[in-house]
């Protein structure tokens, strides 16, 4: 009986991990995936200005 009570845990945990994983990747897309990929190549774009308007300042 000792077995179960050592086994319990990891599989409860691996259960809920997976139907995290499960979550994430069924909310992916969607109506919203234009907005959300437009918001991160923003980001992306402002973070690539920053890093280059330094080094052409200091040329």
């Amino acid at each position: 009986m000792d077995y179960v009570k050592a086994l319990v845990p990891p599989v409860v945990m691996a259960a809920f991990f997976i139907r995290l994983v499960m979550t994430i990747v069924k909310s992916q897309g969607g109506p919203n995936k234009g907005k959300e990929d437009a918001a991160v190549d923003a980001a992306l774009a402002r973070a690539e200005a920053a890093r280059q308007a330094p080094a052409a300042e200091s040329v």
